[in-house]
């Protein structure tokens, strides 16, 4: 019986599923969340939803506004007295007694009321109202800009974890090669084919190979954690992400359709001319303010002695105009300081579309420098690596010296390294191509499709 129990046990523990897998975080996944979770966009969000919150707000100065007030007041003043009493409906010729009207007793009165007032005209509310719509969707056009900015924070980061993680690869693969060559410089020196000096030179670029592969560790796992920040979830590093980028294939085709001359339909250029909208309208707003202003209002009162909303109601409707042509200059002022708002918001407006002009031509010789420089570090690995090999076969034949074999290596790292890098840059320089073009990245994440 135990037998059988321990046989059933092993095979519940074969069968058992093993710990949870990573999930594998594509560019499309990692820009999903960053929309969501990222702090800039978060933040950003909370700003547009404010501006919007104060474009409701000038509402007050167009709609109708219904209170309910309600109050109790107890007077022995004659003129209070009376009034009350005769606000109770409770007057009568008794009241009119000399001594009464002279020396009332205490009368309490608890007066109930409906409000409502309905504005007619007020034109520094209708176009404070349109100023601060136009401020709402400015905010809009800005979250839409720190969004934009967000998914290439996203990219720089997503990629710089696959680049930080291929560099570490390659100086895995370096310090193997090292190691290898430490050993055949090591034992040509016993069997007196080698120098010592090259047993020790081979030593010591073994140990500087270590050295980088550790930092090289380091800085990927820092890669993933800034990733992770960019997400908006620091804590979350357990994401898996491809062994290495994307091949020069996927990127020249992607790069091949980014041309752009002109800056589009940017967000931030949007958001600027809103504000400078927003600016026109609130300077009209204080040239409104020395206009006249036109309100109605409606009351329905109740007054008990002692019941709210007791006794018979009244009613009271009018119609209030209002004009304060000089107001100490107060007015003069708020128009003079719109005035400077706009003229403000204005040369705002130019400077951000001249800067978005002068940033997608730095965007555009940033990515075809960066091409270049993947097109030809590319060629380099080639060329250093069968530079190396070539180097490798000489030095086994006594041909060529230890250090021109360590110096062949380092070049063929060093071109390796760098061809990654390029490729890097050369993916970022499309994600801010596009960005200065005001046009979405969304296209980038084809890359995560591209044989790697």
């Amino acid at each position: 019986m135990s037998r059988r129990l321990a046989v059933l046990a092993l095979v519940l523990a074969l069968r058992a599923p093993g710990p949870l897998a990573a999930q594998a975080l594509t560019l499309g996944e990692a820009l999903r969340r960053a929309d969501a979770g990222a702090y800039a966009n978060r933040i950003a969000g909370a700003r547009a939803r404010t501006e919007e919150a104060r474009a409701s707000s000038a509402l007050r100065g167009v709609l109708p506004s219904l209170r309910a007030e309600g109050g109790y007041v107890r007077t022995t003043d004659p003129l209070g007295a009376f009034g009350f009493t005769l606000r109770q409906r409770a007057v009568t010729p008794a009241a009119f007694e000399p001594s009464r009207l002279n020396d009332p007793a205490a009368i309490g009165n608890l007066g109930s009321a409906f409000v409502i007032e309905q504005p007619i005209f007020n034109a520094d509310a209708l176009f404070g109202r349109r100023a601060a719509a136009r401020a709402g969707a400015a905010a809009r056009a800005s979250e839409s800009w720190a969004r934009m900015g967000t998914q290439v924070d996203v990219v720089r980061a997503y990629y710089g974890a696959l680049l930080a993680r291929e560099q570490a690869t390659t100086l895995d693969s370096a310090a193997r090669a090292a190691h290898a060559h430490q050993r055949v410089a090591e034992s040509q020196h016993r069997n007196g084919l080698a120098t010592r000096s090259d047993a020790l030179l081979a030593a010591v670029r073994a140990g500087q190979v270590d050295a980088e592969l550790i930092a090289a560790r380091g800085a990927a796992s820092l890669a993933r954690a800034r990733l992770a920040l960019a997400l908006g979830a620091p804590a979350d590093t357990s994401f898996a992400l491809p062994e290495q980028l994307p091949d020069t294939g996927g990127i020249g085709r992607l790069a091949g359709a980014a041309d752009a001359d002109s800056i589009g339909d940017r967000a931030d250029v949007r958001a600027a001319r809103l504000a400078l909208d927003a600016a026109t309208a609130d300077r009209q707003r204080a040239t409104a303010l020395l206009l006249p202003r036109v309100n109605s209002f409606g009351r329905l009162d109740w007054n008990s002695s002692d019941t709210p909303f007791g006794g018979r109601n009244a009613w009271t409707a009018g119609i209030m105009v209002t004009w304060s042509p000089f107001s100490g200059g107060a007015e003069l002022a708020e128009r003079r300081m719109a005035a400077a708002r706009r003229s403000e918001a204005e040369t705002m407006a130019e400077a951000t579309e001249a800067r978005g002009q002068l940033e997608l031509q730095e965007a555009a010789t940033d990515l075809e420098v960066a091409l270049a420089r993947m097109a030809i570090t590319g060629r380099a690995v080639e060329q250093s690596g069968e530079a190396h090999r070539i180097v490798a076969r000489k030095y086994e034949g006594g041909l060529a010296t230890a250090i021109e074999l360590f110096d062949a290596a380092a070049e063929e790292t060093g071109s390796r390294l760098g061809f990654a890098a390029a490729r890097y840059e050369a993916i970022v320089a499309l994600a801010q191509q596009r960005r200065a073009s005001g046009r979405s990245l969304a296209v980038l994440t084809s890359l995560d499709d591209v044989e790697r």
